[in-house]
Formats: structure tokens, sequence, C-alpha cells
């Protein structure tokens, strides 16, 4: 449904602003090739992330950017939740392999505000675990540590050959009466009592001085987007472009908007505006639906949403339909068929969500097409999903109870990634409520079941946290045995908070140390005493020197003594296969010859004192030599085995075969 702000913003400026600036910003940026493929690598917080539309309705508009712009551009949007200007580039998943993601020509857009604040405009100091005076480290100073991590943004995207743009963050939803407050804005002068003509405190100001000092494009995003929540007002921002978890996060329509707002204000600065999508009539997004890998059999499901403006005719019904077994549903709720349709009336297509789904019994790549049409206009939208089929090897599972202790049972081949702690510390092991605690339903568990109980170091959760802080979590993790690679294919475990309802957590993975994460759960609100059910099927494979770390990120929604999240039955599930590929390190496997002669095992060539060891397929120690044997006896039963041999130069891998 849409009312006088969405109308405003998404179909009079669009169409109006787009049209008068078409030919000037054409003409100011002609000089770019219309057949270049930039990026736009886009950094920043929360607001600004990806996230997983199974587990969160929080939807950060950097997700919603690529339909703004044509094949010319691809977005990279690697913003992080929790991140401000300095933890961002101090910590190494982040700004450092952005970087090595960029390409001459490329552009980055920077936006951070939301985390700079966590200490009320003081800075925290750069040691997270010995932040200045017990404050959180990621804080900086409006004119001071908020400048200088800008500045570095700037000029090592200069170096790099890319264009640097400056965001300011979009607002909170924090109203007074109709109008946007000071903090929403990022001001924090009121706390210090300062008038609103002093901005010693002001982020956004701080970032605009920063971008004509330093000669970068500003949007100001903060500007914008209070202009169009005070168009909406606070209830209709309540209910149609925030999260109701807080005053922060937007959703699916929130999101778009603050993405459309930045791309009509890039097109009227002459930014990339040869790639920006002027269209007007319908806008869908993404706009590719890549599904990505999935088991044979799982079922993946898209989130997909859609806007018209201006149609013609002004009255009509859009057919949306889907081929090559992709199916289509207006609701996740809704029984899932080839086509559904869309009635729309004075020439506007309200913005809807609708959900593509797909699975397949057999393994291979599959490719189809979104077509989305009234007649007069069609959209197309390409599908592709690619399926695995799994089929022998060694069945791999990892569990840690957390009954008493945190010893695990591993049982097939693999090797056990101890749980570890940062920010955290264990309590104690003890049922969330002896007598009240609820668990999900088919769980067996009843009140006394015990759980790992474990509490922030100090015992005091911060004020002011609604997300993750990437410092604070609590860590389990698996790699595959020596001569396999393991497929996982699936994480679960139960989680839930004691002592009060103000728990939240998010529960992600990764298999190169949080340059890239997946979102396995997430909890934006928890009831106390009450434990939840975690069950993700990642499509991940790991191979020699990966490793699959599972953390667990909890906050409090207020500053709060006496709360533990409690953990149970963490597992890590998957198959263990031969390995497809070994990898070879520190000195070239033409150095090393293994033959097998006569039952035995030679090595030749190999580097002083090295050693060898035998195992099976399965991961199984089967013989081990000392050191400098030139020759070990070879394992009785013919097949394949994998040899691995040691020195102080490194270590080589490699296959053979006993006939």
């Amino acid at each position: 449904m849409e009312n006088k702000g969405q109308l405003k913003f998404i179909k009079t400026k669009m169409k109006k602003t787009v049209a008068k600036l078409f030919l000037t910003a054409f003409v100011f940026c002609s000089i770019i090739s219309a057949n270049a493929q930039i990026t736009l690598h886009t950094i920043g917080d929360s607001t600004q992330a990806i996230y997983d539309p199974n587990v969160s309705d929080i939807r950060g508009w950097g997700m919603m950017l690529p339909q703004f712009f044509n094949s010319g551009v691809v977005v990279n949007d690697r913003a992080k939740s929790g991140a401000s200007s300095k933890s961002f580039y101090m910590e190494a998943p982040y700004w450092t392999t952005v970087k090595q993601q960029i390409k001459v020509g490329d552009y980055v857009l920077i936006q951070f505000a939301h985390n700079d604040e966590k200490n009320g405009g003081l800075d925290g100091g750069t040691d997270p675990a010995n932040p200045i005076n017990g404050t959180d480290y990621r804080g900086t100073t409006a004119q001071g540590t908020y400048k200088d991590y800008l500045r570095k943004y700037v000029n090592e995207t200069r170096a790099l050959g890319a264009t640097p743009l400056l965001a300011s963050a979009m607002c909170r939803k924090y109203f007074s009466g109709a109008t946007i407050t000071r903090k929403g804005q990022h001001d924090l002068g009121d706390d210090f009592g300062v008038p609103a003509t002093d901005n010693t405190y002001d982020y956004s100001f701080a970032m605009q001085e920063v971008a004509t000092e330093m000669n970068v494009k500003f949007i100001d995003l903060t500007a914008l987007t209070k202009t169009l929540f005070e168009s909406y007002g606070d209830a209709a921002c309540t209910a149609q472009l925030f999260t109701s978890a807080d005053s922060t996060h937007p959703i699916a329509l929130g999101g778009t908007l603050v993405a459309r707002l930045c791309a009509q204000e890039m097109y009227k600065q002459g930014i990339l505006a040869p790639y920006i999508n002027t269209s007007t009539d319908v806008l869908i997004n993404p706009t590719s639906c890549d599904f990505g890998d999935a088991y044979t059999g799982q079922t993946l499901t898209k989130e997909v949403t859609i806007t018209g403006f201006d149609l013609v005719p002004a009255s009509g019904t859009f057919t949306l339909s889907v081929d090559n077994g992709f199916q289509i549903a207006a609701n996740k709720t809704d029984t899932f068929a080839s086509s559904i349709t869309m009635n729309y009336t004075t020439g506007s297509l309200a913005f809807t969500k609708f959900y593509i789904s797909v699975t397949q019994s057999v393994g291979g790549t599959n490719t189809g097409t979104l077509t989305v049409t009234n007649g007069a206009v069609t959209k197309t939208v390409p599908l592709t999903a690619n399926f695995i089929t799994l089929t022998g090897g060694t069945e791999v599972s990892l569990l840690w109870p957390l009954i008493t202790n945190n010893t695990p049972v591993l049982v097939g081949p693999a090797t056990v990634v101890d749980q570890s702690y940062s920010g955290m510390t264990l309590q104690s092991y003890a049922a969330p409520n002896g007598t009240s605690t609820v668990w999900p339903a088919g769980s067996g568990y009843d009140t006394t079941r015990k759980t790992q109980r474990n509490v922030i170091e100090g015992g005091t959760w911060p004020a002011g946290e609604i997300d993750e802080v990437s410092t604070r979590y609590i860590q389990f993790g698996i790699k595959p045995a020596v001569g396999t690679d393991l497929n996982i294919d699936l994480i679960s475990l139960y989680i839930g908070g004691a002592g009060g309802n103000g728990m939240r957590c998010r529960i992600s993975y990764s298999k190169d140390d949080f340059v890239t994460t997946y979102v396995a759960g997430e909890f934006q609100s928890m009831v106390a005493n009450t434990m939840n059910a975690v069950s993700k099927i990642p499509v991940l494979k790991l191979v020699a020197g990966e490793t699959l770390k599972v953390r667990v990120y909890p906050w409090y929604n207020g500053s709060a003594t006496g709360k533990t999240i409690c953990l149970a039955d963490m597992k890590i599930h998957g198959v263990a296969l031969p390995a497809s590929s070994l990898s070879v390190n520190q000195f070239s496997e033409n150095k090393m010859i293994l033959t097998v002669e006569n039952g035995f095992i030679k090595i030749s060539k190999a580097p002083e004192n090295s050693k060898i060891s035998i195992y099976d397929l399965t991961g199984k120690l089967v013989l081990k030599s000392s050191i400098n044997a030139n020759a070990i006896p070879a394992p009785k039963t013919a097949g394949l085995y994998i040899g691995k041999i040691e020195s102080q130069e490194g270590t080589n891998t490699t296959k053979f075969i006993i006939p």
C-alpha cells in the first residue's frame, strides 16, 4: 500500500528529477565508456549490509541498490553489521579485504556514523580488549578520529585508482512530534548542551567537511532521509519502513527508498549517471536471481520485490511467470505455481514482495527466467540455481552437548576446532530456569536439562547496543581430516537467554575467517528461559587448509547484569569424501618422488629429515615413518591412499595407489 510520502518520493521525485537532470549528468559523465564494467563497492554498517531474508526482516539499503543500475555497474555490498569507521578499518576481514577487490576505475561509497556514536561522541581507543575507560572501542569523535578514518578510506581508495564517495548515514527513526530529532540526524550536541549551531558532535557535518577538504563527492543521505521519514510520519515509518525491533534498521520498502534516494542524488551530481537505471515503469530487485548452491532435494527460496510507476495503461494486471522448474508465490506460505498476477490502478504498482523457489532431484545447474508483463511493459530477470549430489563418502558428526563441559563428540574423519571465547566467558552449566524453561517441540528436553550459560566479560551488558559486536562472540569449528574434503550439510543448535527478555544474538558462519559471512540464525527478540532451535543447511566444501567457524554474537537491549546466553547441542554435520585437490606448499612436488616397490613405499628427492605418514581415505593413520626413513612397509590392502611428507621446509600431501 502507498501513502503520500511513498508517492512523493517514488513517483514524482524519480520522474521529475531524472527527466530534468539527465542531459546535464550525461554530459558530465560522458567520458566514462558505456562498455566499462565498473564495481561500486559499498562499505558501512548494518543499515547498509546484506541480510538473509529467510532469517531476518531487515534489508540494508545496499542490498536494494543494484536495481538502480544497469549492467555496466556491479554493486559489491561489503557493509558490516556493527561496524564503525574505526572497526571496519582496523579489523582484518573488512577494509583490508575490500581493498583486494578494488580495481582501477571502480568507486567506493563510504557510509559510517551509527556505531561511531557508541560512546556518545567520545573515542574508545584502538584496543578492543582494553577500550578507554571501559567504553566501546568502536566509538570515535566527530571532529577527531571519525574524520581521521574517513581520510584514510579516501586516500587509500585513490591510491588504488578508484573514486571515493562519502555518504552520510541515514537517519534513525527518532521523532519528536513530526520532526526527526537532532540525535536522529547523528548530531549528539543535545547530550552536551550545545546549541544547534554548534557542529562539534555532528557526524554528518564532519563527513561533509572531509568531503570539502578532500574534494570528494558528498551524498547527504542524512538530510534526504530526514525529509523522507518526516513525509511518512512516525506511525507510518514504524509500520512500513523500519523493523519492529528498533528505530534504526530498514525493512524492504525502507531500504528500497533509501537506495533510491542515493541513486537519485548520484544522478543529480553526475556520479555514474550513464549507468543509473532511469526507468520509471517497473523496477525489480534483484535484477538477477542467483540462488547459489544447494544439495539435491533441497528447496531454495528467494525474495524478490517489484514496484511500478507511470504505468500504461493506468489500470491493469501484471502476470509474473517463471519456467524450467522454478515456481512463484505471492507469499511464502502460499502454494507455489508457475505464475501469479498482481492488479494495479492509477498508474502505480505498490511496492510488493513475492517469492520464487526451486528444487531439483539431480545434480547440475538449472537456469530459467522470471517474466513480468502487463502487455505494454515486459521485464525479464534471469534465474540460476546449482544443485550438488553427494554420493558415497563417510558421515561426519561433531556435537557439543554442553551439559557439564564443552567436550565435543566426534564421529567420522574430521578435526575439531575447540570452543573459544572473545569478549565472553563461561558462567556455569545449568538450566536457564530449573522450573520453567521452555524447549522447542521435538527436542525431548524438560526444564531440568542443563545448558552452557555464558556471560559478557565483566558481567555487565552495555546500554545502547542494537546489533552484534564483531569482537564479542562464542566460537566453534571443524576442519577436514587429512586427505579428505568435508562437505558441510547442517549447522544446528539450541539457544536462549536467561535472566531477562532482552537477550539478542546472531549466529554466523564462515570458512575464510569472516571475510565472507553467512547467517545461520538471528534473534532480534528472545523470551527469557525459552530455548530456540536454529537449523541451517549450508552448502560448503572444506578442503585442505580450510576451517569452518561458527560464531554466536550476543548483545542485550539495555544495560544489565545477571543475564546469560544459553547454548545446547551445538552440531556440525557433513560428509567426508576423498580429496579432490590436495595442497602442496613451501616446496614443490617435483622435489619428492614416492614409489611403491616390492611391498615398500620409497621416498627420494625429499628434504632432509623428512618423515612420511600414510592415511586411508577415511582419514585414519595407517603407517608412520621415523625421521630419515628411506622406505616403509606399504599397506597390505590395495587401494587409494594419502601420503603426507613433513620436513622443516614444509608439508607435501599426495595421493598414491597400492595395486
